[in-house]
């Protein structure tokens, strides 16, 4: 009996665990074949939403892929790489939800460009102030494969609303 007891107290112990350890060790399901198939799902639609955003009027592209559209054009300077600049700004996924916005917190960022994605350290320096700009961001000009954990996914094309206040040289 003792053996018999054993056995199953062994079964109902290990079988779990070894099963759990299969599916780790699954390539199918791994946390990493999971990612890969996320950033691989998400850069094909942010390709897809790119090229077809390329074609609508207004929107320029630039030659690494960042688009953007001119809503309201500004008068004066433009920053360089190294100015302090205060904006308004919103930021939304493709699907529409916004991750971010200093409109809804009521409170303009200010910042270093050095400091910020690569998308905006390009795009900042061709806005004249008091410019408002709609960025298209490829996800290798803003977070890329590791994206932001809970916020913004591998590889997940990002659009922008920006307004450009002041530069606070």
């Amino acid at each position: 009996m003792k053996k018999k007891t054993s056995l199953m107290l062994a079964t109902w112990v290990y079988a779990p665990i070894l099963g759990f350890a299969s599916i780790i060790a699954s390539p199918a399901t791994s946390p990493m074949s999971q990612l890969s198939a996320i950033a691989a799902q998400n850069f094909q639609q942010g390709q897809a939403f790119l090229t077809a955003n390329n074609k609508k009027p207004g929107v320029i592209t630039l030659k690494d892929d960042l688009q953007y559209k001119i809503i309201q054009a500004g008068a004066g300077p433009k920053p360089t790489a190294n100015s302090t600049v205060t904006v308004d700004y919103e930021g939304k996924l493709l699907d529409g939800t916004i991750f971010d916005s200093s409109y809804q917190r009521g409170q303009s960022a200010t910042f270093s460009l050095s400091e910020v994605i690569p998308a905006w350290q390009e795009a900042l320096p061709l806005m004249n102030t008091g410019a408002t700009w709609q960025l298209y961001v490829p996800a290798n000009l803003a977070y890329g494969l590791q994206g932001v954990p809970g916020t913004i996914g591998p590889n997940e094309v990002l659009q922008f609303k920006v307004h450009l206040i002041s530069i606070d040289n």
